[in-house]
């Protein structure tokens, strides 16, 4: 656990943030798809750190984190201002793993879980594509970053607010069509129902790739096992098992995904 001194913590736009630490203990060793615990405060009714996913770590040690405020912790961080000190542990988890040689990588994420995919952006040596889903304009974010970092960016709304209207997956399908000859390799992060209409489509088509299937974390170790998500298990009698998303993920790969 390090003391991570606040550098910045500008809104993005509507409720989502980033915030910036200066903590090169965490970045050095920092990979995409892992996250860190961060202590907001220190209420003796806040006593639980908040997972966020690493959006980017730097060279000179800047761990940025891109968060939606939803509740009264996330609240509070917003309300936090440079020169601000949160205990942080991380970097945590299974993070992603490069894409088999030959193969485009393509980042399939519903609203801000495209700050989970970002650091892909620099971990893969070939140029790949975003396809981002959300409920409206209002929550595409992070796609000038990755269009910046050489991704090609294609987007989904519900409303049809922004790219087409539809989800995400119909982008995976218009993908696939459209080149039917070329190799692709997924990640994904996002809502629970998105992953898993991800992982069906995938399945279907015989294609693979890795999704990171967060949950609601309590220690972020492994010790609690308040996080645990089904994942296949051919040993067992019912043909799964409980996985801790923060210790044995939360990235698991394709094949190891439980599909309800």
């Amino acid at each position: 656990m390090i003391s991570g001194e606040i550098i910045r913590n500008a809104r993005l736009k509507g409720d989502y943030f980033k915030i910036d630490f200066y903590a090169p203990e965490i970045t050095a060793g920092a990979r995409s798809g892992q996250f860190v615990h961060v202590r907001i405060d220190h209420r003796a009714d806040r006593i639980l750190r908040r997972p966020f996913s690493i959006f980017n770590a730097t060279e000179n040690g800047i761990l940025s984190v891109v968060y939606k405020v939803v509740g009264e912790g996330t609240r509070a961080l917003s309300r936090l201002r440079p020169g601000g000190v949160c205990e942080i542990m991380g970097p945590l988890g299974r993070g992603f793993s490069p894409p088999p040689s030959g193969t485009t990588p393509v980042a399939v994420d519903g609203g801000y879980g495209a700050a989970a995919t970002f650091m892909l952006t620099r971990e893969c040596t070939r140029r790949g594509l975003l396809l981002l889903g959300a409920r409206s304009s209002a929550d595409i974010l992070l796609t000038e970053e990755y269009a910046a970092a050489g991704f090609e960016v294609r987007l989904a709304t519900n409303d049809g607010s922004a790219g087409t209207r539809g989800l995400v997956t119909d982008l995976v399908t218009e993908l696939l069509d459209s080149r039917p000859d070329e190799r692709f390799y997924f990640y994904s992060c996002g809502p629970h129902p998105m992953l898993m209409a991800l992982a069906r489509l995938l399945r279907r088509r015989g294609l693979d790739g890795q999704l990171s299937i967060d949950h609601y974390m309590c220690c972020g170790i492994g010790a609690c096992f308040g996080c645990v998500v089904k994942v296949n298990d051919p040993e067992s009698e019912s043909g799964w098992r409980y996985a801790r998303s923060c210790s044995e993920g939360p990235v698991f790969d394709l094949n190891q995904v439980y599909v309800e």
